[in-house]
């Protein structure tokens, strides 16, 4: 859950890729441990797991590794939240790759802490960073793994919710839905979407 600096890609477009994953969150290392952030932290354990090494690239961090037998490029838009989708169409026009080859890491205050569902199509459902995504690919049909950070007593105003950092008193049930996002994306590289959903949305 750290920020690290990151070196300069060279030549990172030029392997094929099963997928390109993205995870949702605001670069620096104050928003580090934010809720919004949850997004950059599954990417991360990812690429801690694979020995992956982050470079920076058309507005975004990413890191090229395998899972499940398949070469993927991880990514965290470096534009902020509500401006993720331009990072995101600048990587889908590089590696010349369409909206389905996506699969986006966010977060979601209308699921309970600890809970992810993975969905094949929807609506932003007032998510920004997730709304500018799908406004400038003029789309709804990227998957999605939903992470849950929403709790019982949640304050009037979400933004200071979401803005603020989990508590660390949570930090072993963050830890498990991090590692139950990771087993899902594996899930989905390697028996697909549906069968994906079958198992982690029950």
């Amino acid at each position: 859950m750290l920020w690290f600096k990151t070196r300069r890609a060279q030549g990172i477009e030029t392997e094929p890729l099963a997928r390109i994953i993205i995870g949702l969150g605001n670069p620096g290392e104050q928003y580090a441990r934010n809720r919004h952030n949850i997004g950059f932290m599954v990417v991360e354990s990812l690429a801690r797991k694979a020995g992956g090494l982050w470079a920076r690239y058309q507005l975004s961090r990413v890191c090229r590794i395998e899972i499940s037998g398949c070469p993927v490029l991880l990514a965290e838009p470096l534009t902020y939240m509500n401006r993720s989708g331009k990072a995101v169409d600048a990587l889908l026009s590089t590696f010349q790759r369409k909206p389905q080859d996506l699969l986006l890491v966010v977060d979601d205050l209308n699921l309970p802490f600890g809970r992810i569902r993975i969905r094949e199509r929807g609506t932003a459902g007032g998510h920004h960073g997730l709304e500018s995504i799908l406004n400038i690919l003029e789309t709804d049909e990227v998957v999605r793994v939903r992470m849950g950070i929403g709790e019982e007593q949640i304050p009037g105003d979400k933004s200071d919710f979401v803005l603020s950092d989990f508590p660390q008193q949570k930090q072993a049930e963050l830890d498990g839905m991090i590692l139950k996002a990771g087993n899902a994306i594996k899930s989905i590289l390697s028996d697909g979407v549906s069968k994906t959903m079958a198992i982690f949305n029950a």
